[in-house]
């Protein structure tokens, strides 16, 4: 990891650079590849699974066995973890449900929303070199709850065609509707287009690597909706001495693990603490089993020492983490300035890793800055909101002169018009 010490403010921009990616050479693969899977449907996608995740496949779509026989093969420690897990999530994410307030405007003038759920909704769960069981639950729990009438789940295959079991097994315990054997650009594509086993979606979840992340902007201009642009994972750690380096060190490595492109930041302005988290970090790294991908990680990372604890949260909010650390002693004097994170852990004894697993948060979160505009997924992700009004003759006669006023002044004498008749017919009446 690069220390850096004291950077001067006019280089934090070049400082907290990301790793960057070849966007104009992946557009280009993304379209090939959607136009291949628009055009040939399952035989595409049978294609680009030989070649991407070298499975020979018959079919795209798990069947309700392997489902089924996936509880099986999954022990009885890690099926009560996912219990647990999965209650917490549920918990949370039902607290967010809202009931129709009707708003009185003005007399005679009410206004209200209401939220209905999406009704088609697919999911993308990364399955190369880590499986992540998780999301299924991060993802399916908040569409069970808001009530997605459709949802359906897309994932890469083993080099047997076989899917994780834990994945299938998550599935059946938040009732995904249906599994299909297809990863990266050709999932997405699937799920944006539709073919003849895989149903088109309205809105597609998920994490997932580069490419996954610039297929999943690509579908937008397409008429599909995303959840976010959520690529490499990533975490920022603000410490002082009251911080302990293991623990530290530790969220640093959690995170560095996911992917080579994944980058994982300290900013402290204690120098003490730096040197003790980067002696840390070598002792852990040795004894990880993803140490390689840690260590490409590692190299696009930083320790940055700064003079007072002000700078580090300027720091952090112009970076916009996807996860933030705060082990600091007076976390009181950083959480209200915190204006850019997708989620915040707090103290000694708030791993990030309980976000991602079993807190109860959701830990499908945005990146590469898009903290500073977007957040993470929520139950509102799943669901969408109608607006209503209901206007009474009292309330059209208050209003009304308003609305002729402005649409006078827009020169839209229609949109006048259509106010103006109905208060001549009021007038008539009285």
């Amino acid at each position: 990891m690069q220390v850096i010490k004291y950077p001067k403010r006019k280089d934090w921009n070049q400082i907290l650079s990301r790793p960057e990616n070849n966007v104009e050479e992946m557009a280009e693969l993304v379209n090939q590849v959607f136009e291949q899977v628009k055009n040939d449907g399952d035989k595409a996608l049978l294609k680009y699974t030989s070649l991407y995740d070298g499975a020979e496949i018959d079919s795209v779509e798990v069947s309700l066995e392997e489902i089924e026989a996936s509880e099986s093969l999954v022990s009885q420690e890690l099926k009560n973890a996912l219990t647990v897990a999965a209650n917490n999530i549920e918990k949370y994410h039902s607290s967010q449900l809202t009931k129709p307030e009707l708003i009185e405007t003005s007399v005679g003038v009410s206004c209200w929303r209401k939220f209905t759920p999406i009704d088609k909704v697919g999911l993308y769960i990364p399955g190369g070199s880590a499986p992540l069981f998780s999301t299924v639950l991060m993802l399916g729990i908040p569409a069970r709850i808001a009530g997605c009438k459709e949802v359906v789940l897309c994932t890469p295959p083993n080099k047997d065609g076989k899917i994780n079991p834990v994945i299938l097994y998550a599935c059946k315990l938040v009732g995904v509707d249906r599994v299909f054997r297809i990863g990266g650009i050709q999932a997405i594509a699937a799920m944006a287009f539709g073919t003849e086993t895989v149903p088109h979606v309205y809105k597609i979840f998920g994490p997932g690597n580069q490419y996954v992340t610039a297929a999943k902007q690509e579908v937008t201009k397409k008429g599909v909706a995303i959840d976010m642009p959520a690529g490499p994972s990533e975490v920022l750690v603000m410490a002082d001495e009251s911080s302990v380096p293991e623990f530290v060190a530790s969220d640093l490595l959690s995170q560095a693990e996911h992917g080579a492109d994944s980058q994982v930041i300290l900013i402290s302005w204690n120098e003490t603490l730096i040197k003790d988290v980067a002696i840390e970090v070598e002792k852990q790294l040795k004894s990880l089993t993803r140490k390689e991908v840690a260590s490409k990680a590692l190299a696009n990372s930083k320790l940055i020492l700064v003079g007072k604890m002000e700078e580090a949260l300027a720091l952090s909010n112009l970076y916009g983490p996807e996860h933030l650390i705060l082990s600091v002693k007076n976390e009181d004097d950083l959480l209200n300035g915190i204006q850019n994170a997708g989620s915040v852990f707090i103290g000694n004894y708030t791993p990030e890793s309980a976000g991602d697993y079993a807190s109860g948060t959701n830990h499908t979160l945005p990146t590469n800055g898009y903290a500073k505009s977007y957040s993470g997924v929520g139950l509102g992700s799943f669901m969408k909101s109608i607006t209503f009004q209901k206007i009474s003759e009292e309330g059209l006669r208050n209003l009304g002169p308003v609305i002729e006023v402005m649409a006078t002044a827009e020169q839209l004498d229609a949109h006048c018009n259509a106010v103006s008749l109905r208060l001549n017919k009021i007038k008539a009446k009285s």
